[in-house]
């Protein structure tokens, strides 16, 4: 029964089990044919052997009984590879479990915390965070040669204080490529120099945000990146977003030193899409909107911002934003005074986000996902199992042994 459950096959055989009731636990004995020469795992070369060393396994549990796999693996000596230990069927090199027992744990782990599962199989933390490695290990070295076309590229926080990695994801896959440790130019071009030159300039667009250190290495790095990299329509609003805000602060604190209080209560309504607003929202807004407040000028001018990503050809999509932008700079409101400079000097890769037709909303997405991982897990220690993490989660990889099959 067990030589079909593990699927144990010549020269391999199941030679004894026992059961022992008071620990709870069943040995499973396997030996291997004498007879039957061995190869170096190696190179594959028939070789003399050198010695053997038990090992054991833990595997699926039978009848609710803990149990063990137990062999005398050979050691085989290969002129050109030195000592090597012989591969087993049932379990992959260096690991102290069988194939169907961390198959299983993967399961779970795709459900659960690593916690929740090292309490629901009775293995220590880092048995189950090795199981983890493991497979992430195997599921990039399986990565076929990917050639997105599309990139996503997006900064999420490890932990506060502005310490951050850097998220490579695939645009149409919606999978995770990269994760680096940092957000500097160099954690990028990284990733940049283990594509091929066919796979980047196959690369048509790349979504970012605005942070120089991605536009440097995307321009650095991929042919013609000053028409391909784009900076979406939400980067856009949330910058023009928080200059409406800053300048309702503003008036604000103006106007209540003059016994007035028509921005008390205002700050969520101005941020919010009048699309999303009840009819009792949009009555009061109404008001609000169609007065002579500040905050109302700064407000007509984001929405006619957002109003502008509807082009299709690049001449008109740049007559429109300049008159735009000659609108903000008259505007004699400083926060968006402001903001207007950073979209004029950006305004390049806005112009690419519009005839492009991409966003960065895929990978806002896998950032959001991110963050329900971060705050399952109640955080990360260190930023290696972090990526680790990510890469388990929403990397689209094929973790499980081989021969498993999901």
């Amino acid at each position: 029964m067990y030589a079909q459950i593990l699927g144990i096959r010549s020269p391999w055989k199941v030679a004894e089990v026992k059961l022992a009731l008071a620990a709870g636990e069943v040995s499973v004995f396997v030996e291997r044919d004498q007879t039957i020469p061995m190869t170096c795992p190696k190179c594959g070369a028939t070789v003399p052997g050198y010695d053997t060393r038990q090992r054991k396994w833990r595997h699926l549990d039978t009848c609710q009984y803990k149990t063990m796999l137990v062999a005398d693996v050979p050691r085989v000596q290969c002129p050109e590879h030195g000592v090597v230990t012989v591969e087993v069927p049932w379990a992959e090199p260096g690991s102290g479990f069988t194939a169907l027992f961390e198959a299983l744990v993967i399961d779970w782990l795709k459900e659960a915390t690593i916690s929740a599962v090292s309490r629901q199989m009775n293995l220590s933390w880092n048995a189950i965070d090795g199981i983890m490695v493991r497979a992430v290990a195997r599921g990039l070295a399986r990565r076929e040669n990917e050639a997105p076309k599309h990139l996503g590229i997006d900064e999420t926080s490890f932990r506060k204080r502005h310490d951050y990695v850097t998220v490579v994801s695939d645009q149409e896959q919606g999978h995770v490529l990269h994760v680096a440790l940092g957000r500097n130019k160099k954690d990028l071009t990284d990733y940049y120099d283990s594509l091929s030159e066919e796979q980047k300039a196959g690369i048509e667009s790349v979504s970012m945000d605005m942070w120089p250190a991605y536009i440097n290495a995307t321009l650095a790095k991929i042919p013609d990146a000053s028409r391909k990299i784009a900076f979406d329509k939400f980067h856009v609003a949330k910058y023009l977003g928080e200059a409406v805000d800053k300048v309702r602060r503003e008036e604000h604190k103006v106007l209540l030193k003059q016994d007035c209080k028509d921005l008390s209560g205002t700050k969520h309504v101005w941020l919010t899409n009048p699309v999303n607003m009840s009819d009792k929202q949009w009555r009061w807004f109404r008001d609000l909107r169609e007065s002579s407040l500040k905050t109302a000028r700064a407000w007509a001018l984001k929405e006619a911002a957002m109003g502008l990503w509807h082009y299709v050809r690049r001449p008109w999509a740049v007559k429109a934003w300049k008159k735009w932008l000659a609108w903000a700079v008259r505007c004699r409101l400083q926060p968006m005074k402001k903001v207007a400079k950073t979209i004029k000097e950006h305004l390049w890769g806005i112009l690419n986000a519009i005839i492009l037709k991409v966003t960065n909303g895929p990978a806002e997405s896998i950032n959001s996902r991110i963050k329900t991982i971060k705050v399952r897990s109640r955080g990360f220690r260190n930023k290696e199992r972090f990526r680790n993490a990510i890469y388990f989660h929403l990397g689209g990889l094929k973790l499980y042994p081989e021969g498993i099959m999901r």
